[in-house]
Parts: structure tokens; sequence; C-alpha cells
């Protein structure tokens, strides 16, 4: 009896999920117009088209194009953790009054990845985005490098704040520098130049000429003997001095 249950849950549970891939491949149809397998096709078509431009480094030649470019982007830079793309398989399409969704997965060797190609209600090219899908440990490793990171950060900024807050107590002294630099010639132009003293004259002290000293001992020996009525014994003969009559010395001139 249970063995019966549990089946008819089984069957009843397929029955439902097939349902609801068939109301979602209905809703895109009958919404757009655009079957399951035709949006398979698209997808597929899209996604080979992407990994061409990649591997022939044609993405400048889509520069132009943001939907095309961002796609382009975010494919090249999950390649890096997906590794080689092994198969694509599990398209699921579900469409609502904004457009059409479609999802591929991606089997690589490193890591698996989801696509998601998005139509808008017109069913033009609205995005591609890759998401890879890394595991729990993957995940937490990320968050606690990223957490360690804008910690680290904060942490610099913080002691670059100190920093600068340090170097304010500089700013008065390299002012103080600069402010009696600019005075120094102001303060030398009031001075007055102290003028230097005078060299002390040379005494030239000039030599002697014994000659002289001779000459006026004899003239003084001289003098006393005259003074004596002596004859000087150097033959020096000292006259008087008379004063001549003031009419003689005219009628001689």
């Amino acid at each position: 009896m249970l063995t019966l249950g549990m089946a008819l849950i089984c069957v009843f549970g397929m029955t439902a999920c097939s349902g609801a891939a068939d109301s979602t491949s209905a809703s895109a149809e009958s919404l757009y117009g655009i079957t399951q397998d035709s949006a398979v096709d698209y997808a597929d078509q899209v996604i080979a088209s992407i990994q061409t431009i990649v591997a022939q480094n044609m993405q400048d030649q889509y520069a132009s194009d943001t939907v095309i470019s961002s796609a382009l982007d975010s494919w090249e830079s999950a390649l890096e953790d997906i590794g080689q793309v092994q198969s694509m398989s599990g398209h699921t399409v579900s469409a609502d009054e904004d457009g059409v969704t479609i999802d591929v997965h991606v089997d690589g060797s490193e890591h698996d990845a989801n696509i998601v190609i998005t139509l808008d209600d017109e069913l033009a090219l609205s995005s591609i985005t890759t998401n890879v899908e890394y595991s729990f440990g993957e995940l937490m490793e990320n968050a606690a490098l990223n957490t360690v990171l804008g910690m680290g950060t904060v942490f610099v900024i913080l002691i670059l704040i100190c920093l600068i807050i340090y170097c304010f107590n500089f700013i008065p002294k390299i002012q103080a520098s600069f402010s009696g630099k600019k005075n120094e010639p102001a303060e030398k132009k009031e001075k007055p130049a102290v003028s230097a003293a005078p060299a002390a004259p040379a005494v030239q002290t000039a030599e002697q000429n014994p000659m002289d000293d001779c000459e006026l001992v004899a003239v003084i020996a001289a003098a006393v003997a005259a003074s004596e009525g002596a004859p000087s014994p150097e033959g020096f003969v000292v006259r008087s001095i008379r004063r001549v009559p003031v009419s003689r010395w005219k009628a001689n001139k």
C-alpha cells in the first residue's frame, strides 16, 4: 500500500512538472508566437556567435553595440573560471509581459555556468549575461576575502587621515620659517651700515741723520766758544747779528 502511494506521488509530480513546462512553452508561444524549439535554437546560435567572436578577438568590431559588447565582456571574464566548455544543456524558456528569458546551462571543466538571454516584448535582444556557479566554500572564501580587503582599505584610509592630521603641526613652523626669511631683508635695510674704524696712521719713524746731529753740536760749540771769546775747534765762526739802519737800507736799495 505504501509503495502504491509513493508511485502515485511520483506520477503526479512528473505530471505537474510536465504541465509546468508545457504551460511555460505555451505562454511563450501564446504571448509572442515563439516555440520552445525555436527559442532553444536561437539561444544556441547566439552563444556560438559569442564564442566565435571571443576566440577570434573581434570584440572591437562590436564596441558600438552596447548589448553585444557587454555580453562579450561577461562571457570573456566568466570563461577564465569555466575553463573548457564541454557541453550546453538544460535550456529553460520563460515568458511574461516584459519579454522572453532563455536560460542555458553550461558544463565547464572547472566550473559550471548559466547563460541568461533576455528578449524584450518585441523579441529584440535585450541582454546576455554569464553567471558562474561557485561552490559554497568558494562563495564563503570570496566573502571573507572581500571583508578583509574592505577592512584593510578602511584601516589604510584611517592611517592616512591620522598622518595628515599629524602633519598639521608642522604647518605653523613652516609658515614661521618662511615669514622670518621674508623679514630678514627689511631688517637689514633698517640697520645703518657700521662704518669701519679708521685705521691708525702708521707711525713713520724717520731715521735720524747722524750728520744733522754733528752739525747741531758744532753750532752749539761754536756759539759757546764765541761767547767765551775762544775760537771754535771745528772752525765755525759765529757772528753777531747787527741791525742795519733803515735809511742806509733804503739808500742801498
